[in-house]
């Protein structure tokens, strides 16, 4: 199973963490979120990743270039010119990044990895920005049993979302999010069909609109309910409720 990575955005909200390196490469806990998202995938034995790169995407090809040594113990002999490795790296991981576009929208970047995951029955898909302590397995099994195209993961979140309607699991609908606590918005967890990638225009084309509003409208995108942790990291004030929950060892999505 392929994981789907959107790592290539500014992070603007962020500025004071993104202007030095990609959103996704922010750390807590002395880790990227994106590493901490990929730890997760891997616990439901998930560990094959594409990363979609935009911004700053050399900072992200770096740090898997370097991810053995820099997480081995060795010994460098200067004189020798030699290097003997003590320790392996536990990660089982297949990481391909691929350069998406400084400029192109969330929907372009999909489209352009289509060749990566056209041959799967479905794939997953998140944002590098996010944690969650779903059950992937269960998440999985809702989907194969939907027959539907998109899954995507429903969540309670604060009111700065745009919520989401849901009649019978099928979300029919997205609106603006007012002042009703108790709405569901998008958790930015995907399980889908490589075919959904048709309805994707160009690298203008951004997902959460038209391609998610036909699929709605189709009656082909299924909403997973999850009452359960979810936090995303669009601000200052998110990266510090992350970086306390690790730091307490009371983070949900540590599974590993």
């Amino acid at each position: 199973m392929k994981a789907v990575i959107l790592a290539g955005g500014f992070g603007t909200r962020i500025s004071e963490e993104s202007q030095f390196k990609p959103k996704p490469m922010v750390e807590i806990g002395g880790y990227p979120i994106l590493w901490h998202i990929m730890k997760y995938y891997s616990f439901y034995d998930v560990n094959e990743f594409i990363i979609c790169c935009g911004y700053m995407g050399s900072f992200i090809k770096d740090y898997f270039l370097n991810y053995y040594n820099r997480n081995s113990d060795i010994t460098v002999d200067l004189d020798q010119n030699t290097e003997k490795i003590h320790s392996r790296s536990p990660e089982k991981w297949k990481v391909t990044l691929i350069d998406t576009g400084l400029n192109t929208m969330t929907g372009g970047r999909i489209k352009r990895i289509y060749e990566y995951i056209k041959d799967d029955d479905f794939f997953f898909l998140t944002y590098g920005d996010g944690l969650i302590d779903i059950d992937i397995f269960n998440q999985v099994e809702f989907f194969r049993k939907s027959n539907k195209k998109a899954l995507l993961t429903a969540v309670n979140a604060p009111g700065r979302f745009g919520a989401i309607k849901i009649n019978d699991n099928l979300v029919t609908s997205f609106k603006e999010k007012k002042d009703n606590l108790n709405s569901k918005v998008n958790g930015g967890y995907f399980i889908l069909k490589p075919s959904v990638i048709s309805l994707i225009a160009d690298d203008t084309t951004i997902w959460e609109n038209e391609p998610l509003e036909f699929l709605a409208n189709d009656s082909e995108l299924i909403a997973y309910n999850h009452d359960s942790f979810w936090h995303p990291m669009d601000t200052m004030r998110d990266l510090n409720v992350l970086r306390q929950l690790w730091d307490a060892g009371n983070a949900p999505w540590k599974k590993w």
